[in-house]
């Protein structure tokens, strides 16, 4: 490491092991900046946070908090791309995610993810929707339920038909990605949800040899 990965300039060694700007002045562990970006590739490379752990001998909670601050900076990222490109010619399409596993479940509708999906150019950008959740207890008490799984179901069987008829645009590819994406994880809470989208969709954006640089920019950027 000869260069600051702050601003660039020259860096000298000090006695103890760590490192010094000559410019800016910022010290630090070439160690722990190898472990950062080690954790950084893992994490563009699709490796879950437990196979991350194991490859690279570092605790699953150390891995997990750093892919959680990754993905907080993919959101950033998404935002600003977004925003750069925003008068571009784009169109949009709602999508209702539910887990596999919950879509039998009559009240489960009001655990889905609801969020719409702009394309401009060949990239996408999502917007999360309100949840249904709050209104899960008054309509289980109103017997809705029933209501709207019928309406789901249906609208799961027609999105079928819209993923398979319509032409191959970014939205769609971007619907098949982010539902292979998402079933990697063994369930995702509602907390995190919004997240989870953010990195699919930097990743759907973003071709895998340019995932790390940008990642490395954003990080250091951050605690600069």
């Amino acid at each position: 490491m000869d260069h600051c990965i702050y601003c660039h300039h020259r860096l000298y060694y000090l006695s103890d092991g760590m490192v010094k700007c000559s410019v800016c002045k910022k010290k630090y562990s070439p160690a722990r900046i190898h472990q950062i970006k080690n954790v950084m590739q893992a994490f563009c490379a699709d490796e879950n946070a437990l196979n991350a752990s194991n490859l690279l001998g570092l605790t699953y909670v150390t891995v997990l908090n750093y892919y959680q601050k990754f993905r907080h900076l993919c959101a950033e990222y998404c935002e600003e791309q977004y925003h750069l490109h925003r008068t571009s010619d784009s169109q949009y399409e709602e999508y209702l995610y539910i887990e596999k596993s919950k879509r039998r479940d009559k009240t489960a509708i009001f655990d889905a993810h609801n969020f719409l999906t702009f394309s401009y150019g060949e990239r996408v950008y999502t917007l999360l929707m309100p949840s249904l959740g709050m209104f899960k207890q008054q309509f289980v008490e109103d017997n809705l339920e029933e209501v709207y799984h019928k309406e789901f179901s249906k609208f799961m069987r027609t999105s079928k038909i819209i993923k398979i008829s319509e032409h191959d645009n970014a939205i769609t590819k971007f619907w098949h990605y982010f539902e292979q994406f998402i079933t990697g994880f063994k369930g995702v809470s509602s907390e995190h949800f919004p997240y989870y989208l953010k990195e699919a969709e930097f990743k759907f954006n973003t071709p895998i040899e340019k995932r790390t640089k940008i990642l490395e920019g954003l990080y250091f950027r951050e605690i600069s």
